[in-house]
C-alpha cells in the first residue's frame, strides 16, 4: 500500500478580519513538522530479535521511558510458520543443475532453494549470491550459486534436510514477551519469516517470508505490528519493494515519498544540505563507532528542524553484528535522553504516522468574533494514523487567555512578535479555541 501525497498541509482560513488586524496569518492553523514543535525527531530501531537487545538494550531503554522499534524475524518465534522451501521437489531441481548451469530462467528458484538445504554454509552461498545480485554482479551470482550446487552434488554441502536458516538458539524470546513489550510502547514489527537475501527469491517464496511474518505479528501481537517492516540486510531493490509495498503501509528499507530525502547507512551524504521537507537519516551504532561520533549524529538533527535520525543497532554485548557493551548503551541513550525537549524520540512506526499524516492533511481554521474553528481533513484512515497531530494556531494580540474545546487552558507563546498556541488534534477531528 503506498500513501499519495496531497502536497498539502497547511490551509489557513481567516474570515471577519477587521482593516485594524496587527497580521495577515492572525487566525490561521497549521500541523507542526513535528510534534509539540520539535526540532527533529529519532527512531531506535534493532534488528534481527537478537536475545540480548531484549535483556540488555531495553531495560536501559525501559528506565529512560525511551520507546524502541524491534524487528524479529517471527521464524524464530514458538508457534509461527517457520521457514520453508515452496516449490518443486528440490532433488528435481537439484538433479537439474547437473545438466544446466544456472541463468536468469532458473536463478530465482535455485537461489530460493539453496538455503534450505540443511546446512549453514549452504545458507552462506545464499547471502552471498543474494549480495552479488544486488550490486550487479549477476553473472558472479550464476557461478556462485553454480559452485554451491555443485558441492551440495557431490556431497561435500550435505543435505541433512533440516532448516537451520538464520536461527539462533540463543533466541528464546516468547510471543508472550513480544506482546508485553509492545504493550509497554515499544514496537515489534517484521523482518520477514527467516532473513533471506529476498531480491534473489522466487515469487511464491518471497511472498510467504513477507506474508507468513505479518499474518503471525497479526496474530500474536495485533494490527500495530503490521504498520512497519525491514527487509533483511537493507534491501532496496526495486522488485522486493513493489512486492513489500503490497503487504506493508511502510518499510524502513525505503519510503518512495517525493518530499522526503532517505540517506542509507552506507551513504555519506549531508542531511543538512537537503532542502526536501523531512530527512531520513539512517546510522548503524557499531562497534567502530565512539560516543563522538554518535553524539554528532544528535547536534546535526538538532541543528536542523526537518532531520529524522534513525539508528540501526544489530549487535549487544557478546551477542550479533557489530556489537555495543552496555555501558555504551548507557552513555548514549541518556544523553539522547537529555535532549527529549527538543527531539521527538518515537517508534519508527509512529514517527512514519506523524509525518505522512502532516503530508496528507488540510487544516480548515477559521475566526470568528473570540473563537477559531480548526478542522482537520484527510483520506487517510484516522484508525490506522492515530498519533495525534501538534496544531499551531496564530492568536489576535488581545487575546490574554486560550481555552480549547476541551475547556483546557493552553499557553500563549511568542515568536518575532507573533502569538501562538499548540495543542493536539486527532485526524477527523474539529475543535474550537476560545478567548477568555
Amino acid at each position: 500500500m503506498k500513501i499519495l501525497s496531497k502536497w498539502i498541509y497547511l490551509i489557513g482560513i481567516a474570515s471577519t478580519f477587521s482593516c485594524s488586524q496587527p497580521d495577515p496569518i492572525v487566525g490561521t492553523s497549521e500541523i507542526t513538522k513535528w510534534p509539540e514543535d520539535k526540532k527533529g525527531a529519532i527512531s531506535v530501531t534493532y534488528d534481527d530479535g537478537i536475545i540480548n537487545q531484549f535483556t540488555i538494550a531495553k531495560p536501559i531503554m525501559d528506565s529512560l521511558n525511551l520507546p524502541a522499534t524491534f524487528y524479529i524475524i517471527t521464524g524464530k518465534v514458538p508457534g509461527s510458520g517457520k521457514g520453508k522451501f515452496i516449490g518443486r521437489d528440490p532433488q528435481e531441481i537439484i538433479s537439474e543443475t547437473r545438466e544446466f548451469k544456472t541463468d536468469s530462467s532458473n536463478f530465482f528458484e535455485r537461489a530460493s532453494l539453496i538455503a534450505f538445504t540443511g546446512t549453514t554454509e549452504a545458507e552462506d552461498y545464499h547471502a552471498r549470491v543474494g549480495s552479488l545480485f544486488e550490486s550487479g554482479r549477476v553473472e558472479d551470482a550464476y557461478e556462485l550459486l553454480d559452485e554451491g550446487y555443485e558441492k551440495l552434488r557431490n556431497g561435500k554441502m550435505v543435505n541433512t534436510g533440516e532448516v537451520v536458516f538464520h536461527n539462533n538458539v540463543e533466541d528464546t524470546t516468547t510471543w508472550e514477551q513480544y506482546k508485553s513489550y509492545a504493550a509497554q510502547g515499544h514496537e515489534i514489527a517484521s523482518h520477514t519469516v527467516t532473513h533471506p537475501r529476498l531480491a534473489v527469491l522466487d515469487e511464491v517464496n518471497m511472498l510467504y517470508e513477507l506474508e507468513q511474518s505479518k499474518a503471525d505479528l497479526k496474530k500474536f501481537i495485533g494490527e500495530e505490528s503490521i504498520f512497519s517492516a525491514e527487509g533483511p540486510y537493507g534491501t532496496e531493490n526495486e522488485r522486493v519493494m513493489e512486492y513489500a509495498y503490497e503487504i506493508y503501509p511502510t518499510l524502513r528499507n525505503r519510503m518512495p515519498e517525493t518530499w522526503l530525502e532517505e540517506i542509507n547507512r552506507g551513504s555519506d551524504a549531508v542531511p543538512g544540505e537537503s532542502k526536501k521537507e523531512y530527512v531520513q537519516w539512517q546510522r548503524g551504532i557499531l562497534t567502530r563507532h565512539s560516543f563522538e561520533d554518535m553524539k554528532s549524529w544528535i547536534d546535526t538533527t538538532l541543528n536542523h528542524d526537518n532531520i529524522w535520525l534513525v539508528l540501526v543497532i544489530h549487535g549487544v554485548e557478546n551477542l550479533g553484528w557489530e556489537p555495543k557493551t552496555k555501558k555504551q548503551l548507557e552513555e548514549y541513550f541518556s544523553f539522547m535522553k537529555s535532549k527529549e525537549n527538543e527531539l521527538w524520540i518515537d517508534t519508527f512506526r509512529d514517527v512514519t504516522k506523524y509525518i505522512q499524516a502532516r503530508q496528507n492533511t488540510q487544516v480548515i481554521s477559521k475566526l470568528e468574533n473570540d473563537k477559531i474553528t480548526i478542522t482537520l481533513d484527510s483520506e487517510l484512515d484516522p484508525f490506522v494514523y492515530s498519533i495525534p497531530l501538534t496544531i499551531k494556531t496564530y492568536i489576535p494580540e488581545n487575546w490574554k487567555k486560550v481555552k480549547s474545546g476541551d475547556e483546557k487552558n493552553l499557553e500563549i507563546m511568542e515568536e518575532e512578535s507573533v502569538r501562538y498556541v499548540l495543542f493536539p488534534m486527532a485526524l477527523g477531528q474539529s475543535t474550537t479555541i476560545i478567548s477568555e
